[in-house]
């Protein structure tokens, strides 16, 4: 699993479309649950917002083992991958 998630990690920045905020924030949370796990740090401020975002995505998978968050990671990756070749085909 281990060697997917990290070609996977490697193909989410060759897609050519920017993900919506929504999948970055995905994306985010299952990467660090994957990576750090679990969270170590304080919800930033209100006047943080990016951060806080970012704080939330991973703080909502916060129960993944490590292995769920990098399936999940791949899952998602391939979901975009696939969005995005079909949208190119048509």
């Amino acid at each position: 699993v281990q060697e997917d998630f990290e070609e996977h990690a490697d193909n989410v920045k060759k897609l050519t479309t920017s993900p919506s905020n929504e999948d970055l924030l995905i994306l985010y949370g299952l990467y660090k649950q994957a990576t750090v796990w679990p969270v170590t740090t304080s919800r930033p401020g209100m006047f943080s917002m990016k951060e806080r975002a970012k704080w939330d995505a991973w703080k909502a998978v916060e129960g993944k083992s490590t292995d769920e968050a990098m399936s999940d990671y791949i899952t998602k990756v391939k979901q975009l991958l696939e969005a995005e070749a079909a949208a190119a085909s048509t």
